[in-house]
């Protein structure tokens, strides 16, 4: 599972073929003993769970990035190598 981005602790991660499960494009987001999955279009959390700061911090973070998420996201269901995204700062 590829890390495409870090920041205040939280692990941003797209798993290679990853479009079955959601059927949609969305990341996967780590922190802590926490994990949860975010729409990329949305935003919204499809599964697991954050602590509110860090749901807040990654959906901001999304909405940044949209576009390259979008493009990453392609690569990695297709199995090619993903691109690394800014962090939030």
């Amino acid at each position: 599972m590829p890390v495409i981005s870090m920041f205040y602790g939280i692990i941003i991660q797209l798993l290679f073929y990853d479009n079955k499960e959601h059927k949609r494009p969305h990341i996967h987001a780590k922190y802590g003993e926490f994990a949860a999955a975010f729409d990329i279009e949305t935003a919204d959390i499809l599964a697991g769970s954050l602590p509110s700061r860090q749901i807040r911090l990654v959906q901001a973070w999304i909405e940044i990035h949209r576009d390259e998420l979008n493009a990453d996201w392609q690569l990695a269901i297709d199995g090619h190598e993903v691109f690394k995204i800014e962090p939030l700062k």
